[in-house]
């Protein structure tokens, strides 16, 4: 009888923490989908920020025609892209500006004009937002996918219907400044 009390009990007591632990898990993956859409957002901020400044640019009459509307059709693509398009759409947007900001003496030139300088800054700070927010949401996809790979979540189902995570990769670099340009490579 005695036996059979320890044996029930002990193995109540295994249940109890297989239970936590699998509710642990379960929570951990909740949080980590938590985490992935809050960078997704974070992300998206920064996207269309950055498509908005470019706009600005391009409307502001500081470029030359042919460069103004070839920044606003790239900045205007990026920002109607479907889920599908983004990533290509982004990509060409993040080379629109380097191709105009990279122009010999446009700095300098943008730089001299009445609100170029601040335009500039705010640029400057929307890419570098991208950047940082793309970095964040790649880090969370990776640390959800990890989460998402061991085999208890797998065999539990502990995600639920929630589709796996896909990395956001798109050509993110930067404009260079003048000192970088004259830089030797």
């Amino acid at each position: 009888m005695y036996h059979t009390l320890l044996n029930v009990a002990l193995a109540a007591a295994v249940l109890l923490l297989l239970g936590v632990y699998v509710s642990w898990r379960a929570t951990r993956i909740d949080r980590l989908h938590v985490r992935l859409e809050t960078a997704r957002a974070g992300l998206d901020v920064a996207l269309v920020r950055r498509a908005a400044v470019a706009l600005e640019l391009a409307a502001s009459r500081l470029l030359d025609p042919a460069t103004s509307l070839l920044l606003a059709a790239a900045a205007h693509e990026a920002r109607i892209a479907d889920a599908d398009n983004r990533e290509f759409a982004e990509s060409d947007l993040s080379r629109a500006l380097r191709a105009v900001v990279e122009q010999p003496g446009f700095r300098d030139t943008l730089a001299g004009r009445e609100d170029g300088a601040a335009l500039l800054e705010e640029l400057d700070a929307a890419v570098r937002k991208v950047a940082y927010a793309r970095s964040f949401y790649n880090n969370a996809v990776t640390a959800t996918r990890a989460a998402r790979r061991k085999l208890l979540p797998r065999l539990l189902h502990l995600a639920g219907r929630a589709p796996l995570p896909e990395f956001f990769e798109i050509d993110d670099a930067p404009p260079e400044t003048s000192a970088e340009a004259a830089r030797p490579r």
